[in-house]
């Protein structure tokens, strides 16, 4: 059996699965990183207008924006796809002879609009150079996303629930997975 190599936060909307890679990132920042993350974009009274893909490498551009637009639709955002394929896909092709941790947040509806997106995830976990640190939505309640099914499914992948009760711990808990995914793998590089 495969080790869990590769870690996916899931847990309701707001919980804090985003803020806590983000937190991981901050506190192994002599590790090499890839990849990009979702940021919430509000008004000064607080409303949500949307949100944004920032790349690990400084990049930012729209993924969704409230109203009717062109793109897809998720309730009430239309998804700019364009923005997101031109940051999201670049940043999820790492090609590395080392190995690299790859953050991908988040696999969810908007972002699965992208024909793209999710062979380059499939990719990404298949690769002998990369350990991924991933969010995925809850799928309690909700309809299932397959993309999430086969990516819970896989035996080198843990999933790990984020609350409000347990996200602060949680923090210390992944960067030690990362490491040793790490270690794992760089051994058997050497090897």
């Amino acid at each position: 059996m495969k080790s869990k190599r590769h870690v996916f936060l899931t847990g309701d909307p707001g919980v804090g699965k985003s803020t806590l890679c983000q937190r991981v990132i901050r506190q192994t920042s002599e590790m090499v990183w890839a990849g990009f993350y979702t940021a919430e974009l509000r008004n000064e009274q607080g409303e949500r207008l949307g949100f944004d893909v920032v790349t690990l490498d400084g990049s930012r551009g729209p993924l969704a924006r409230v109203g009717k637009g062109r793109g897809p639709s998720v309730g009430k955002y239309t998804v700019e796809l364009s923005s997101f394929e031109r940051l999201a896909l670049p940043a999820l092709n790492v090609s590395t002879r080392r190995p690299t941790l790859l953050l991908v947040d988040e696999i969810g509806k908007m972002e699965l609009f992208s024909r793209a997106f999710f062979p380059a995830v499939r990719a990404a976990l298949d690769s002998t150079f990369l350990v991924v640190l991933g969010t995925i939505p809850s799928q309690k309640g909700a309809r299932t996303l397959r993309e999430v099914e086969e990516v819970s499914a896989r035996e080198d992948v843990e999933v790990l629930t984020v609350t409000r009760f347990n996200r602060d711990a949680l923090v210390q808990e992944v960067i030690v997975r990362l490491q040793e995914s790490m270690r794992s793998m760089q051994s058997s590089d050497a090897s």
